[in-house]
């Protein structure tokens, strides 16, 4: 199918208010739901989801979280927005900053990396999931000072999602700090099959998040509201993993203070500034204020703003829900070229784990001023 096919189809559709009854016989039939704006979806075969992909059409495949059942009055699981104007626990953030290993890092993405692939429906990529999670857990033996959980999060595919929680003092709207676990290579008629490290997109996101949750664990932080640490199966294919999530939340009437989102945290383009690129799309302005305040107090690097269009990653799941969501990540059009591919490794030029633990750093800072 060609790209202005592609288009001309869903400009002819505008969104539907399917039920949930036509969205299940139409998923039986083996077809996805699509939303590739806020007001338009279309309807896609697995071949065609591949050919949205390829020529870059973004989209959101809503498919399993149009099924779940939403409160009437969604904005009484919210938390109020109000975020601080100014730094305040330098004196805890910066001894944890310290700790923070390029080295853990490091290995931690070389196994994500030998991987054959992180695909959702494949074997590894259920493999993958399944390390992290025992990753996570072996963190926790450090952690005999609090009750942290890890569980993994179950799909109507093969991979699972992984949530980790540290408790808080007393019960609160929950923070959330997440990136996928999941890779593809677009270049192949057998993504189960094809190589695809996936290091910058999302191995870099993901050790950024596992070595966050070492150094708070290791410190035995406590927060004042709970914080979950998410790694989000599914991502590649429309953010199927935390949209079950938030979804989920939302039904529950969990109340989430903001979340934040790691999505290629590694690479910088050679020859530019390295910076955190902060992103103005299904964000919320004034935690995005909040974000820019602290990379100003705590990293060694700057920000820009950025924009990656509809449906880029994996925060969009969470503000289509009603959550303030914050995203960092690289500078869009500046980004890694070499990410759904096989050529998605660490000897990418321009690749830097230092760039990754910037993240890690920032997403510190994040957690204890908004939870101390």
């Amino acid at each position: 199918m060609k790209l202005f096919a592609i288009v001309s189809s869903l400009a002819a559709i505008a969104q539907a208010a399917y039920s949930i009854a036509d969205i299940k016989e139409k998923a039986a039939e083996g077809l996805r739901l699509l939303r590739t704006s806020p007001d338009s979806e279309v309807w896609a075969t697995e071949a065609e989801v591949f050919e949205f992909l390829r020529n870059h059409t973004r989209f959101i495949d809503v498919t399993e979280s149009s099924q779940i059942e939403r409160p009437a009055l969604k904005a009484a699981s919210r938390a109020a927005a109000a975020f601080p104007s100014a730094a305040s626990q330098q004196a805890v953030v910066n001894p944890i900053i310290k700790t923070l290993s390029t080295d853990k890092m490091s290995a931690n993405l070389k196994t994500l990396g030998d991987f054959n692939n992180r695909y959702y429906k494949s074997s590894t990529g259920v493999a993958a999931s399944a390390w992290i999670a025992n990753t996570v857990k072996n963190i926790t033996q450090a952690a005999s000072y609090t009750n942290i959980t890890v569980k993994q999060f179950s799909h109507s595919f093969a991979q699972s999602s992984v949530i980790a929680r540290i408790p808080g003092k007393s019960d609160g709207p929950v923070l959330i700090v997440g990136g996928h676990l999941d890779s593809i290579n677009i270049n192949t008629r057998d993504a189960s099959t094809a190589r695809a490290p996936g290091q910058d997109d999302n191995g870099s996101g993901s050790v950024s998040l596992i070595e966050l949750f070492r150094v708070l664990v290791e410190a035995k932080y406590v927060p004042k509201t709970p914080v979950e640490f998410m790694w989000y199966a599914g991502e590649e294919l429309g953010l199927l993993g935390s949209q079950d999530i938030a979804a989920q939340y939302s039904a529950n009437g969990v109340k989430v203070q903001a979340v934040m989102n790691f999505d290629m945290t590694g690479y910088t383009k050679p020859g530019t500034t390295e910076v955190i690129a902060l992103f103005t799309g299904d964000t919320n302005t004034d935690l995005t204020k909040f974000v820019k305040l602290l990379v100003g107090e705590y990293l060694t690097i700057g920000w820009v703003d950025s924009d990656c269009g509809y449906g880029c990653s994996d925060h969009v799941s969470w503000a289509d829900e009603g959550y303030p969501t914050v995203f960092p990540s690289e500078v869009y059009g500046k980004h890694n070229p070499n990410i759904h591919s096989q050529s998605d490794t660490t000897s990418t030029n321009g690749f830097s784990i230092n760039h990754a633990r910037q993240f890690s750093a920032l997403g510190a800072a994040f957690i204890v001023e908004l939870t101390s």
